[in-house]
């Protein structure tokens, strides 16, 4: 189950917000800074939580870059069974470097 999602200010929509909160699902999105109550609300983010993000993008550059960025298959079940083949064998290449 989906607990919270971390994403960047380019997904700031009030609209997105509210429907992963209908959905149970806590929005951690910066928002994007028109007025002063916009800072107030970035401040009330878990940095914790929402440093996570980084850590995933730094992940997926690494796997793109080691693997290829293209997905090869064609029917999408196919695509996501390439993708975490590929996050699988990162996760195996990790745990042997250490």
């Amino acid at each position: 189950d989906l607990r919270s999602l971390a994403a960047d200010k380019g997904y700031d929509d009030m609209g997105f917000r509210e429907e992963l909160r209908a959905e149970g699902v806590r929005p951690l999105i910066k928002h994007r800074v028109f007025a002063p109550y916009d800072h107030a609300h970035n401040a009330r983010i878990d940095d914790d939580l929402y440093n996570q993000r980084s850590v995933c993008e730094t992940v997926n550059s690494v796997i793109k870059r080691s693997y290829g960025s293209a997905v090869r298959a064609r029917a999408w079940y196919r695509q996501f069974r390439e993708i975490v083949l590929a996050a699988a064998v990162y996760n195996v290449e990790q745990a042997v470097k250490q």
